[in-house]
């Protein structure tokens, strides 16, 4: 039987990032991953050649002193990765499909501010109002500064207010309303659902900018492969926990993988769902209460995606002189609340990203689109499997891809002879692909007063983190490593490794 410091369990963004934190500081690691190839929904997949992102597009963070550009400077990746940012003009809309009106956003903080107040002139007090509260409530969370973090932090006042509320007390304007709540669309859970201090956490990033990064996800992925080189970091993929025995004084002896090999370590971190989560460990050693707080997490939305390129004559050279990416936010009203939502039927909410992408020495320009889904709508065909799925399925799917592409060449009219669809994936296929329980994608549904799985599990050396524990996406996953690595490295050695980091 191998011994370990630290098992890792998944290596998507948060594993990959606690990992890494943890090899830096000496520690003997071991990185599970169960599907053939590491980085979960950050990997790229290639069709004729060409790159299209799986689950990461962009992100916000990136500025010099957000939390994105210290996490990625605490790991020595920072040289590493390229943001894109998403400036310029017509790069950030959003369209309210039923009240015909249309809003361009501009890149950062105080911009984005001017701008709405420019739109909404009569309501200037309430934006203003607004930006202040996001901007208050992540500078009073402990999480949002590296040097701070905790595990149990204090909970703030709007910890307990949802974002209806506070969006309903400042304005009567449900356009307005809608175009503050946004970017619920990058977390995934209806206004009404979400405390208003997590939709500021999530969103106060990306009102400072937004980028794409040079190669995608690959890019952290490349990343972390380089700085890990040297570490004490031994990476296994195709390979899972499948059990854990031998338990003591509630601490696990050995975890039994589905290799048949036994190995130990002194903690197991599990970065995967908490429903993958609850599979693994021994149900003898679960409290009922436990069991049920699992249960009862509720997915956040899916994603339907379609990916293509545009096609380009011989005369393409595809300058990024020439091209700026973009993103289109699509939204059929300005309730957010009706569109996350399963019972709606009709047109979902879709996001049109446009980006330039390069392989074997040439261009491409990508457009991938992401369509609201729920799991909700693929009910009947639940029980299938890739390769595997019935003629009803591939019926639905090919209808669902033909309606977003008319909504891209709708939106993009120059497209209409020229873009071509490489490939679709339905929440099935994300469930599938990414061993998720239910193919959402943000993990759980982060609902005001819920109680997310972070931190210590019932068994004394066993550990959960990832976007399912703190806050949904890149940003949120990769903090909670940093919580939970601090936790692990004991503070004192954790703030001396992050005063050297971050000291410059």
């Amino acid at each position: 039987m191998r011994r370990f410091d630290e098992i890792v369990v998944g290596s998507g963004i948060s594993g990959m990032t606690l990992a890494l934190l943890l090899g830096l500081n000496g520690r003997s690691v071991l990185l599970l991953e169960k599907n053939s190839q590491i980085g979960g929904s950050m990997a790229r997949f290639h069709r004729n050649g060409i790159p299209f992102d799986t689950g990461f597009h962009f992100t916000g963070g990136f500025y010099e002193g957000g939390i994105l550009h210290d996490m990625l400077t605490a790991l020595g990746i920072q040289d590493l990765i390229t943001p894109i940012y998403v400036t310029g003009p017509g790069s950030n809309r959003f369209v309210f499909e039923r009240e015909e009106a249309e809003f361009e956003l501009q890149t950062g903080y105080q911009a984005t501010i001017a701008c709405l107040k420019e739109y909404f002139p009569a309501d200037a007090r309430a934006i203003g109002r607004y930006f202040e509260m996001v901007e208050s409530v992540c500078h009073r969370t402990a999480r949002m500064d590296l040097r701070k973090t905790s595990l149990f932090p204090a909970f703030l006042d709007e910890d307990y207010l949802t974002l209806t509320e506070v969006l309903d007390k400042l304005t009567e304007n449900r356009i307005l309303k809608g175009l503050l709540a946004g970017f619920s669309m990058c977390h995934g859970v209806k206004p009404a659902e979400i405390s208003f201090a997590n939709h500021a956490r999530v969103s106060y990033g990306l009102y400072q900018s937004v980028a794409r990064v040079e190669g995608g996800g690959d890019a952290f992925i490349q990343a972390f492969r380089k700085r890990s080189a040297d570490l004490d970091i031994e990476i296994m993929p195709a390979t899972h926990v499948s059990e854990c025995v031998d338990v003591r004084d509630r601490r696990v002896g050995r975890f039994v993988l589905n290799t048949g090999d036994e190995v130990s370590c002194d903690h197991c971190i599990f970065t995967i769902h908490p429903q993958e989560i609850l599979t693994i460990l021994p149900r003898n050693h679960l409290t009922k209460a436990f069991v049920e707080r699992v249960t009862d997490f509720e997915p956040s939305v899916g994603m339907f995606s379609l990916y293509g390129v545009v096609e380009k004559d011989d005369s393409w050279t595809g300058r990024e002189d020439d091209f700026a990416p973009s993103i289109l936010s699509l939204l059929p009203t300005s309730d957010l609340d009706e569109l996350i939502d399963p019972a709606r039927r009709g047109d979902q909410a879709l996001a049109i990203m446009r980006s330039l992408e390069r392989a074997s020495g040439k261009a491409y320009e990508v457009v991938n689109a992401c369509e609201v889904s729920f799991v909700e709508h693929f009910h009947p065909w639940r029980a299938s499997r890739r390769g595997k799925r019935p003629a009803g399925y591939l019926e639905y799917k090919e209808q669902r891809a033909e309606r977003i592409r008319e909504r891209i060449v709708s939106a993009y009219p120059e497209y209409r002879d020229s873009y071509r669809v490489m490939d679709a994936a339905s929440p099935l296929t994300f469930r599938d692909y990414l061993n998720s329980p239910d193919g959402s994608a943000y993990g759980v549904r982060q609902k005001i007063g819920q109680f997310n799985l972070f931190g210590r599990l019932p068994l004394r050396n066993t550990y959960a983190a990832g976007q399912s524990a703190l806050l949904p996406g890149l940003v949120g996953a990769m903090m909670s490593s940093f919580i939970l690595g601090r936790k692990i490295m004991e503070e004192e050695d954790y703030g001396s490794f992050m005063k050297q980091r971050l000291s410059s």
